[in-house]
């Protein structure tokens, strides 16, 4: 097993060094990803509805990869792909894609830290955001990945690399994940398909709601718990 762990450890490592090496040496794969990441700062899914919708035939796949991209990249915003790929691939085909990348991600996520440890994952978020999420996760367990997945200001790739660090089983994590993300890509995607240029303010507002929404299941499950322990002293 550890043999194995090892060979899963360099094979992994190994990738990382390669695309390294693309990204110091290959001035093509060096701009590229400042544009992608210059994109993603703009804070404007119509910047990234184009540069999706310019590869033709293979915007699909570039916004796949483009999901897995902002995944590994924790800070990046993941609702600006949803918005983009329901504008144009339609509400539910954008859903779609958006759910299946953004599960693939967070496979991506997972696996890295099993593999890699906490050094490695420190590195590609922040030792902060991590301790945070660790806390959150040893005070709710599962609920926590079901909360964060509802949360759009909690990063999404963050608990991914965090539920990697911990004990819970790959199918733990997965479910919890896929049933936990669902509804949020279900409203961003609806609410994309409507967008043009000039709704940014109402989705910000849509936004604050549906974080605010999530925030009072938390409170309430919060307050319900801290009663029960109340009463049972």
């Amino acid at each position: 097993m550890k043999k194995q762990n090892l060979s899963k450890k360099g094979m992994l490592l190994g990738i990382i060094l390669v695309l390294l090496v693309l990204y110091l040496f290959v001035p093509s794969v060096h701009e590229g990803t400042h544009t992608i990441i210059k994109m993603f700062a703009s804070g404007d899914f119509e910047i990234i509805r184009r540069f999706v919708a310019s590869y033709g035939a293979y915007a699909a796949l570039v916004s796949f990869f483009l999901m897995i991209f902002q995944s590994v990249a924790a800070p990046l915003p993941a609702f600006l792909i949803t918005f983009a790929n329901a504008n144009l691939f339609g509400w539910w085909q954008g859903a779609i894609l958006s759910w299946v990348s953004a599960m693939a991600g967070a496979v991506l996520c997972f696996f890295i830290a099993r593999i890699l440890g906490r050094d490695v994952v420190e590195k590609l978020t922040s030792k902060t955001g991590l301790q945070q999420i660790d806390d959150f996760f040893e005070k709710y367990g599962r609920l926590s990945i079901l909360i964060a997945r509802l949360l759009p200001f909690m990063s999404f790739d963050i608990v991914s690399y965090a539920a990697g660090l911990t004990s819970m089983s790959f199918g733990s994590f997965l479910v919890a994940t896929g049933l936990g993300q669902l509804p949020a890509t279900i409203i961003y995607s609806y609410v994309g398909g409507m967008l043009t240029g000039g709704a940014q303010m109402v989705v910000t507002a849509l936004l604050v709601l549906f974080a605010l929404s999530a925030l009072i299941v938390l409170l309430r499950k919060l307050y319900k718990e801290r009663s029960k322990k109340i009463t049972h002293h």
